[in-house]
This record gives C-alpha cells, sequence and structure tokens, in this order.
C-alpha cells in the first residue's frame, strides 16, 4: 500500500524525514525532491564494475546546463530524507519523462532504513536543458509487511554527496584493507 500525501506529512518527523520540506512540493500520494546544482560524469571510456571509474563535476548555473543524449550523468537530491519502517522509492515526474528525461536508469527502489541524499542516474533521449532546484522527481513510500532489518551499508548510507557506484567494494572487498589495492583501484583519490 502507497502512503497518501496526508499520511506523508503525518509521519514526518516519526517515520519519515526530508530536509528540508517544502508544504507545496506533497502530492496526493508523493513528494517533490529537486535537483541539485551539481552534476558528476564518469571519464572512463569503458566503466569497470572491479574498480572506482574516475568522474569528473559539473556545476549547473542559473540559466541552465544542456544535458546531451548518450551520457549518463549522475546528480542528487537537494533534500536529505529518512525513512523508517516504510520503503521509499524515487520515480520521474511526468513532466520530466515527458522531455525524455530518465531520473534514474534502474536505481529506484530504496531500503527501510535509508538516510541521506538520493543520486539520481540521469540520461536523457535528445538534448534537455536542466536548472538547480528544479522539482526532478517524487519519492513515495510502501508499507512494509513482517520483521524488518534496517539498511545499513556502508557504501551509500549517510552520504552527503553524489555516490558513484561503489560495486567495487562487493567485488574486493579487502581493498580498503591492503594499501597495494587501495593503490591499484584508486581508492587514494579524493571523492570529496
Amino acid at each position: 500500500m502507497i502512503l497518501s500525501g496526508h499520511q506523508i506529512r503525518k509521519n514526518l518527523g516519526v517515520n519519515i524525514v526530508i530536509d528540508p520540506f517544502v508544504d507545496a512540493n506533497l502530492n496526493p500520494n508523493s513528494y517533490n525532491l529537486t535537483l541539485h546544482n551539481e552534476l558528476m560524469t564518469y571519464e572512463e571510456v569503458v566503466l569497470d564494475m572491479a574498480k572506482p571509474n574516475r568522474v569528473r563535476r559539473i556545476i549547473i548555473p542559473p540559466e541552465g546546463l544542456v544535458l546531451g543524449p548518450n551520457q549518463l550523468y549522475l546528480g542528487r537530491t537537494i533534500e536529505r530524507t529518512e525513512t523508517h519502517e516504510l520503503v521509499p522509492m524515487i520515480e520521474g515526474r511526468s513532466s520530466i519523462g515527458r522531455l525524455g528525461l530518465f531520473v534514474h536508469v534502474t536505481a529506484g527502489f530504496g531500503d527501510v532504513g535509508f538516510c541521506g541524499f538520493w543520486t539520481l542516474e540521469m540520461f536523457a533521449v535528445q538534448p534537455v536543458r536542466v536548472y538547480p532546484g528544479v522539482p526532478i522527481c517524487q519519492i513515495f513510500y510502501h508499507e512494509i509487511s513482517g520483521a524488518i532489518t534496517e539498511y545499513a551499508s556502508d557504501k551509500y548510507q549517510h552520504n552527503h554527496d553524489i555516490q558513484p557506484s561503489l560495486l567495487f567494494k562487493e567485488l574486493n572487498p579487502d581493498c580498503e584493507k591492503d594499501p597495494q589495492l587501495k593503490l591499484n583501484f584508486g581508492m587514494e583519490r579524493s571523492h570529496r
């Protein structure tokens, strides 16, 4: 069952945190999240799942930035969310989808207990201009049944920035312990 807007409001400060919360962004059964002014793109021609890939940061100026097709842009929400005893999910807004902009490639499904900013995997079908602060996606909440174990991953929990893929930590669990592996996998590079 999906929570109504009234239920989202009722759960604020209890099972749901949305910071900042703007009343005008509350919908009948979701809440609009907005786009931060910074994006990230990968610099590698071939992305490697087993290691961190180099990234480049791009600032979206007030006059907007044109996203080109066939390029993945990682962004993040301005809002930090926290969810307990509910399953958070994000989807693109229909007005954004009608411009051919995907806001998550496949990762719209959140976990019970997730706390942090949402990283957006943005992909444009054709060139589209985006603006900082635009309501880019919507978060909605499912009720869950059964015993709950909250999300506690050291990869994405309590993030403060755009998060590129950290799959390499699963594929190479010792990479942070071994100095040579750290060097080989670029772990010493700062990602801010």
